[in-house]
C-alpha cells in the first residue's frame, strides 16, 4: 500500500471519528425527545376544586400509592400462593394486604396527599386483594370439590365485592362515617381467609366443612351488599390520651393472637361479621311496638 493510500485511509477514519460525536448527540437528542414525549403523554392530570377555584394538578403522590401498590402485590401473591396450594401463605398475604390498605388512606390524610387517582387505584387494589383473592383461595382449597355450586358461590363473592366497592365509592361523603353500610370488603376477606387458614391447618376437609366453607363465602358476599350497618371505628381518637389499661389490653390481645393466630383471627373477625346482624336485630326488637 502506497503512502498516499495510507494517508487517505487515515483521513477517512479521522473524519468518521470527528463525525461520530455529532451523530451521537443527535441520537441522544432524539432519545430525550422520545422520553419527554412518553412522559408527557402518560402523565396523570387531575382537576379539583380548591378554595372555589378549579386547579389542574400533574403527577401522582408517591407515598400513599406505594402502600397501595404493596397491598396490590400482597393480593396478587395470595392468588399465586392459592394456585400453588400454599393456603397458609395465601391467607397471611390477605391479612398483610388488609394492613397495608388501612395504612395508605391514613398516610394520605396525614400528609395531605389525597387524590382522585389514589382513590381509584386503591379501589382496584381492593378488588384484587379482597374480592378475587379470597374467593380464588377458598375455591382452589375446598369449594372446587363441590362442583358447579362451588364456583358459583366463589363468583357470587367476587360480584358482591365489586358491587360493595362501587357502592362505597359513590356514597363517600353522604353517609355517617361512624358506620359502614354493609360488611366492609377487607373484613369479609379476612373472615374468609381466616376460615381457610384455620380449617386447612387442622386438615378439616370433610364434606361438612365443605358446606360450612360454602356458607362462609356466600354469607360474607351477601353481607357486603346488604344494608346492615357495621361500626367503622373511625370516631376513635387515636391522638388523645387513654388509660394505661387500654394499652395493657392491646398488649394482651397481641399475646393471645400469637398463641394460635388462625383461630384467634377467625374468632375476632367472625365476631365482627356477626355484630352487624346482631345489632340490627337488637335495634328492631327495641323499636318494636309492645304487644297488647
Amino acid at each position: 500500500m502506497s503512502q498516499d493510500s495510507r494517508n487517505t485511509e487515515h483521513d477517512i477514519h479521522r473524519d468518521g471519528a470527528q463525525a461520530d460525536p455529532a451523530t451521537s448527540k443527535d441520537e441522544r437528542s432524539d432519545e430525550e425527545d422520545l422520553a419527554a414525549a412518553f412522559v408527557r403523554e402518560t402523565e396523570v392530570v387531575e382537576e379539583s376544586i380548591e378554595d372555589g377555584k378549579k386547579v389542574r394538578r400533574r403527577g401522582i403522590y408517591l407515598l400513599p400509592n406505594l402502600f397501595t401498590t404493596s397491598a396490590l402485590f400482597a393480593g396478587f401473591f395470595s392468588v399465586v400462593a392459592g394456585i400453588n396450594g400454599d393456603f397458609t401463605a395465601a391467607a397471611v398475604a390477605i391479612f398483610i394486604a388488609m394492613v397495608l390498605d388501612g395504612l395508605d388512606g391514613r398516610v394520605a390524610r396525614l400528609t395531605n396527599t389525597q387524590s382522585a387517582f389514589g382513590a381509584e387505584y386503591d379501589s382496584l387494589s381492593d378488588m384484587l386483594s379482597f374480592g378475587v383473592a379470597p374467593a380464588l383461595v377458598a375455591f382452589t382449597w375446598i369449594l372446587q370439590d363441590i362442583g358447579k355450586t362451588g364456583w358459583v358461590v366463589a363468583f357470587l363473592y367476587v360480584a358482591c365485592a365489586a358491587l360493595r366497592l362501587a357502592r362505597f365509592n359513590v356514597q363517600i361523603g353522604s353517609v355517617d362515617k361512624k358506620w359502614f353500610i354493609g360488611l366492609p370488603s377487607p373484613s369479609a376477606a379476612a373472615f374468609v381467609a381466616a376460615s381457610v387458614w384455620t380449617f386447612h391447618s387442622f386438615d378439616a376437609e370433610a364434606f361438612g366443612f365443605k358446606l360450612l366453607m360454602m356458607f362462609v363465602v356466600a354469607a360474607a358476599g351477601v353481607l357486603m351488599v346488604s344494608n346492615i350497618r357495621y361500626y367503622s371505628f373511625k370516631d376513635i381518637d387515636l391522638k388523645g390520651p387513654v388509660p394505661f389499661v387500654v394499652l395493657l389490653a392491646i398488649v394482651l390481645g397481641f399475646v393471645v393472637i400469637s398463641v394460635e393466630p388462625s383461630v384467634m383471627l377467625l374468632l375476632l373477625f367472625g365476631a365482627y361479621v356477626a355484630s352487624g346482624p346482631t345489632l340490627a336485630i337488637m335495634r328492631k326488637m327495641r323499636h318494636a311496638p309492645p304487644e297488647g
